[in-house]
């Protein structure tokens, strides 16, 4: 199923969208004023009766990210595709020696609860604070159930479902900070969504396509089957001495085509559109302000 948080006429609800990807129907009638997170706790006891109701449409739905407000910040991964490790290393902001190497594990980070927007919504340039934006199309994975020491065989059993982020970055206070948390988790620049859609709605993983455009040209395009350390392996990684949370989300890297990936490089500006796209997840159309 494909789940949304919406705003109509004031009120913040759950809902479910059809498979046209554009009606949006209201599921309080089932779900009563749970959140995302509350259903996906409950998923096993909520999920017959909210796929089988027939639900009110929702008129002139507001799309909010599916966690307006997460539990915890977001787990992140850097440097999980292959192009874009070495189209890093060349830019000289990961590190001075300009490093094209493979990383041996996954790189973890994190980014700010407040950084998550929705998916339509403006992105703020903080121009005080940084001059070099960038952008990161990812498939983000969603967690269900939870757990400490998790298996890689174990792992998809753990996962309700997928979205997009666009892991929106300050290069320059990255850089500068020597460490990546700061620079990436200003204050909207987590924009997520549009739909939360569950794992069964995805028949072969590997074969999503994420993609995304600036003012409609082309930068980036790429198979989920191209990250170097898949989903299991993260949340094996990830879990080994973390207790994962139903609702957690972690994303799982970019493909090359990043804005820092061209010489010179092409960072974001004012009025600048960023769409970012995932087969059967949907797509998100946010304005640089």
């Amino acid at each position: 199923m494909k789940l949304v948080t919406y705003e109509a006429d004031g009120r913040t609800g759950l809902g479910r969208v059809d498979d046209d990807g554009i009606t949006v129907r209201a599921m309080a009638g089932v779900t009563g004023e749970r959140d995302l997170l509350a259903v996906i706790e409950e998923w096993d006891a909520l999920s017959g009766a909210i796929a089988a109701a027939g639900l009110p449409v929702v008129e002139n739905p507001r799309l909010r990210a599916p966690f307006p407000s997460p539990r915890r910040d977001l787990f992140a991964v850097g440097k999980n595709y292959r192009e874009h490790v070495a189209e890093f290393g060349r830019s000289g902001y990961d590190t001075p020696q300009r490093s094209e190497d493979l990383p041996d594990k996954p790189i973890v980070f994190s980014k700010a609860t407040t950084s998550v927007t929705g998916p339509f919504d403006d992105v703020e340039s903080h121009p005080s604070v940084t001059s070099e934006l960038d952008y990161e199309a990812e498939l983000a994975v969603i967690i269900g159930r939870g757990g400490r020491g998790i298996s890689y065989d174990d792992a998809p059993d753990h996962v309700w479902g997928y979205t997009i982020v666009d892991d929106v970055t300050a290069r320059d206070v990255q850089r500068d900070h020597k460490q990546w948390l700061l620079g990436k988790s200003l204050d909207t620049h987590a924009p997520m969504g549009p739909w939360a859609v569950s794992a069964d709605e995805i028949a072969d993983l590997g074969a999503l396509e994420v993609s995304s455009h600036v003012n409609g040209e082309l930068r980036q395009k790429a198979p989920v089957k191209d990250l170097i350390f898949d989903v299991p392996e993260l949340i094996r990684v990830i879990s080994a001495g973390i207790t994962l949370l139903p609702g957690d989300v972690i994303a799982t890297g970019t493909p090359a085509g990043v804005g820092i990936g061209f010489d010179p490089p092409r960072f974001l500006a004012p009025g600048d559109v960023v769409e970012c796209a995932i087969t059967g997840l949907g797509a998100q159309r946010t304005t640089i302000v």
